[in-house]
């Protein structure tokens, strides 16, 4: 596992590598079937990924290569589920609040996960067995951090807030009084609750299986929980349906 989990690292620097040639260069936006944004640095990053993961020889479900038929993934009792480059938007925005998620399923559960971001050259990875842990210029510490200030604090939009999400805030509030509200893009939503910086994450919104397994181990190996809002149960995944139900962080 061990020699695994340096694989999936150096998977996701060379992924990172790739985005930010393009980043620091000329962004060219192609349109997905989804209408949701693709750029050059999402299949620069996938390719790059997957020549490391191959050596491994285990499966890989990326949101590039999404289109396995599930008759295919149903049989794989482990796999890796990548997103070569989460936060699109936020790459096209230019706000460095993007990342590279690599996670590792056994029988539909995360047991290990590596978040890399580019541009501030920050690694989250977490492991069965290991803990979850940042490493940042040079230095590694093991999460959850002993958190700043005594105030609740949740992850969410202030732009874009559901009425459901701005219902459990106030259920929230009720509880703890005044809360402090933290916005973020990409899977960092979930880093920041794994880090101890931010006590829960609502995501009442769509979210696809690579969005979130990679944040899901590093958060499970913090000591924390991601819960399918719908089953009440851990988030499973390679499920025949990759679309997450909604899902909350704490």
């Amino acid at each position: 596992m061990e020699e695994l989990l340096e694989i999936a690292k150096e998977a996701a620097l060379a992924g990172g590598k790739e985005i930010l040639e393009v980043y620091n260069g000329e962004i060219k936006v192609d349109m997905k079937e989804d209408k949701s944004p693709l750029t050059e640095a999402d299949k620069n990053a996938h390719n790059a990924i997957v020549k490391f993961l191959d050596k491994t020889g285990i499966p890989v479900l990326s949101e590039e290569g999404k289109s396995i038929l599930h008759d295919i993934r149903k049989n794989w009792k482990r796999l890796w589920i990548v997103d070569p480059l989460d936060g699109t938007k936020e790459f096209i925005k230019r706000n460095g609040e993007f990342t590279v998620n690599i996670a590792l399923i056994e029988n539909g559960l995360p047991v290990m996960g590596v978040i890399y971001v580019p541009v501030k050259e920050v690694l989250y990875f977490g492991m069965e067995g290991l803990g979850s842990f940042k490493s940042e210029k040079g230095q590694t510490v093991k999460l959850p951090q002993p958190k700043q200030g005594e105030r609740f604090v949740a992850v969410g939009s202030r732009s874009h807030m559901s009425e459901e999400t701005e219902n459990y805030f106030n259920e929230l509030k009720e509880q703890h009084g005044e809360i402090d509200v933290v916005s973020m893009g990409s899977s960092l939503k979930i880093c920041l609750v794994a880090e101890g910086v931010a006590d829960v994450y609502p995501r009442f919104a769509p979210t696809m299986e690579w969005d979130t397994a990679a944040g899901h181990a590093i958060a499970k190996f913090a000591g924390k929980t991601l819960i399918d809002y719908k089953t009440k149960e851990e988030m499973r995944y390679n499920r025949y349906e990759l679309l997450n139900n909604w899902f909350i962080v704490e």
